[in-house]
């Protein structure tokens, strides 16, 4: 394993010392997308959710892969979904809510993703929670770039949660980039599983874009492979509980020719088992949530 600076140096330092590009590299045709790199005990894997389940719904057959294989996983939650609509409501029995009730509705987020990542075989020191505000990642790079986003839901300017890596960062894309950065020093992963930015939800597009924008420096330290959630409307399609169905590509996402990853029947159970963590979810869109569980993962090699 490299020294956490060496690596860094790596990322910050590879855009400059690489050729200058050719021109724009044809993309790649469905015949010649790759899947995941091999996976073995070496294998370093972080992966980027926007939110506490969509690393379950995406990639925790992969998660368990690697695991099993005997190399290491951490994921980095940018957000602890504290501004589900439905959750909220039903939590404090209001159309509005209070901001105490959206924090609670944070910290619960948060343990049903430690339950599921520990049901998955991450240890908890690879759980790793930003605390960034939900719902409002997209307008960080923008117009709070440098001055704070208050968040709808907690009312918050900072990261208000004391589990999170950094508490009381300000909600700005300055800090939550820097943030990032010191996720990839600490984790130095080889393999990272992000959002695409074609997404139709708003913080998994800008979970893409962030990692995204490190573009090239990325790729001089880790493998990057793109995923989707909110893929079009009525996707996954049936929404229900199949296992041993294929997942098949989203709408949103055809024109990025993912590669199906084969998942073990022991790994859907798995990956079904993680799921059930997420009692609060489960509560308002089990259909929706339950149709990711199938004999597969998509993955793209692009981003959009």
């Amino acid at each position: 394993m490299r020294a956490p600076a060496t690596w860094l140096l790596a990322l910050l330092t590879s855009t400059a010392l690489a050729a200058p590009a050719a021109g724009p590299a044809a993309p790649p045709s469905s015949q010649d997308a790759p899947g995941l790199p091999p996976i073995d005990a070496g294998t370093a894997l972080l992966v980027v959710s926007p939110h506490p389940d969509d690393e379950t719904l995406c990639c925790a057959g992969a998660i368990q892969r690697v695991l099993h294989a005997g190399g290491r996983v951490s994921i980095v939650w940018l957000t602890s979904g504290d501004a589900a609509r439905i959750d909220l409501v039903l939590m404090g029995r209001s159309l509005f809510p209070s901001s105490a009730v959206a924090h609670e509705l944070g910290v619960r987020r948060m343990a049903e993703a430690r339950l599921a990542a520990t049901r998955l075989g991450v240890s908890p020191a690879g759980q790793l929670f930003l605390g960034y505000p939900d719902g409002g990642l997209l307008e960080l790079p923008g117009g709070h770039r440098a001055s704070p986003y208050v968040s709808h839901s907690t009312g918050a300017s900072a990261v208000p949660y004391d589990a999170a890596l950094y508490p009381r960062h300000p909600y700005t894309g300055e800090s939550l980039e820097r943030d990032f950065l010191h996720v990839l020093e600490r984790v130095q992963p080889n393999l990272i599983l992000a959002p695409t930015p074609l997404d139709a939800h708003p913080d998994h597009r800008a979970a893409g874009l962030l990692v995204q924008s490190l573009g090239t420096r990325l790729a001089a330290v880790a493998a990057v492979r793109y995923w989707i959630v909110h893929g079009g409307e009525g996707w996954p399609t049936p929404r229900d509980l199949l296992p041993g169905v294929p997942l098949t590509p989203a709408p949103l996402a055809r024109s990025l020719a993912p590669a199906p990853f084969a998942l073990e029947p022991a790994e859907e159970d798995g990956k079904l088992f993680a799921l059930r963590a997420y009692e609060s979810q489960l509560q308002v869109m089990a259909p929706f949530l339950l149709a990711f569980v199938r004999s597969n993962e998509l993955y793209a090699l692009r981003a959009h």
